[in-house]
């Protein structure tokens, strides 16, 4: 829903000379179409517009839309269209550099278009407001589930689908948005279009992890698979990083788990150890084949560290973590995050001389480093670049600057900069656009 503090204030007419929306009418002034909901510059509306999960860019639009039905998104975008007025989608702002802000032009804040239309036996429908988090509700109690869920779930639907939606799935069901079955798009001309694999795939392939260049994805038909109710999670230590990696390359290939991520952490020593998060599914009284799931690897095999959750709780695993660093403070600080995709030849190299170089005050007191395996056959997405690889490894590096000094920020966005550069000179890409390198 959208945020109740921000107050909205009554909007009649665009001033194409002034490039201002008013409520005073002038010779030159342009009645704005009429609108199932509201369209606001009260400055609370455009202050949260501007502010995103990053919180280092800050970019205000000239006005907040707030559809209360799909067509009032036609209607904008082809007010828009007519008088060069650049149009943002936006739905819970989880952007890290500025990407769902619009400045000088109209945020289309998407939160209040978050129907759940209807759960099928292989599909379910849903606005794109809607967040994952209400997309997995709605379907649990049916036995079904979204193939691909990204870590946190309080993320719309059209917000990941518009830059691709990876996690520790992936390397079985590729990306989010190779899981699409149909889209209802509003094109940048306002025209509404439905597509899909079969019809206008053009639009289709251009809209999946477009960055809502090539329209707005008002609509989306999701494909389900069917849920077990319990999850084992194990976690592998490793103090070496060709060993992490080389492991982390089987369970890939070999898809012992259903959920395969990792992560490196630095020791009380300053040095760095590695964590692969590989987790499997079941529902009793099944059982994982335990001897099966772990032979052959090279892990600390005494430092392993295994729990039993419910599936759900499983998919939901951050949202403590989160509630405490909402309760903290450092969920509001900037967070100049980093992702990148890196060659399999390339990435064992480029991990170690970059943290050879950095230390925890480089990532932030909460900062994570994440780094798992990617495999090219199963990504469909052609807007969503991957390195000309069998397999790539997503690194990312997950900063938190303190919230009051700019030098540690620019220092972190900096160095952001220079490894991105130098990912995509060794035939790597940077994943959500979050770097320009």
């Amino acid at each position: 829903m959208p945020d109740p503090t921000i107050k909205t204030s009554p909007v009649l007419y665009f001033d194409p000379v002034g490039r201002r929306f008013t409520d005073q009418h002038s010779p030159d002034s342009v009645p704005l179409p009429e609108l199932d909901h509201v369209l606001s510059i009260a400055d609370a509306a455009l202050d949260w517009a501007a502010e995103d999960y990053g919180r280092f860019e800050h970019h205000r639009p000239i006005a907040v839309a707030r559809p209360g039905c799909v067509d009032d998104i036609g209607a904008v975008l082809r007010f828009a269209t007519i008088h060069d007025i650049r149009v943002v989608p936006r739905a819970e702002g989880h952007s890290t550099a500025g990407q769902a802000q619009a400045p000088a032009g109209i945020v289309l804040d998407m939160r209040g278009l978050n129907t759940m239309h209807r759960v099928s036996a292989d599909r379910v429908v849903v606005d794109a407001g809607t967040r994952w988090s209400a997309v997995l509700e709605a379907t649990l109690p049916h036995g079904l589930a979204p193939p691909v869920l990204t870590d946190y779930l309080e993320m719309s639907v059209g917000g990941t689908l518009s830059v691709g939606g990876i996690s520790g799935a992936s390397h079985h069901f590729g990306a989010q948005t190779d899981n699409v079955l149909e889209l209802d798009v509003y094109t940048a001309d306002g025209t509404p279009v439905t597509c899909s694999p079969t019809a206008n795939t053009h639009l289709f392939d251009a809209v999946r992890a477009g960055r809502g260049r090539h329209g707005v994805i008002a609509r989306a038909t999701l494909r389900l698979v069917p849920a077990h109710t319990h999850a084992r999670c194990y976690h592998l230590w490793y103090d070496r990083l060709d060993r992490f990696l080389a492991d982390q390359r089987t369970l890939m290939t070999e898809r012992r788990f259903d959920h395969l991520e990792g992560q490196a952490k630095a020791n009380t020593t300053g040095a760095w150890n590695y964590r692969i998060e590989a987790t499997t599914y079941f529902t009793p009284p099944a059982l994982p084949a335990e001897e099966r799931l772990l032979d052959g690897l090279a892990d600390l095999r005494h430092a392993i560290e295994v729990t039993e959750l419910t599936y759900p709780r499983f998919q939901t695993r951050l949202s403590e973590d989160v509630a405490l660093l909402r309760r903290l403070g450092p969920w509001q600080h900037p967070h100049p995050w980093s992702n990148l995709l890196l060659p399999d030849h390339t990435a064992e190299h480029i991990v170690t001389e970059t943290l050879a170089d950095l230390t925890q005050t480089d990532l932030g007191d909460t900062g994570v480093v994440l780094i798992y395996p990617l495999p090219l056959e199963r990504f469909r997405t052609p807007s969503l670049a991957l390195p000309d690889t069998p397999t790539s490894f997503l690194f990312a590096l997950l900063r938190t600057a303190p919230q009051d000094d700019p030098d540690v920020l620019h220092q972190m966005v900096d160095d952001n900069h220079r490894l991105g550069r130098r990912a995509v000179a060794a035939g790597g890409t940077v994943y959500l656009g979050d770097i320009n390198p």
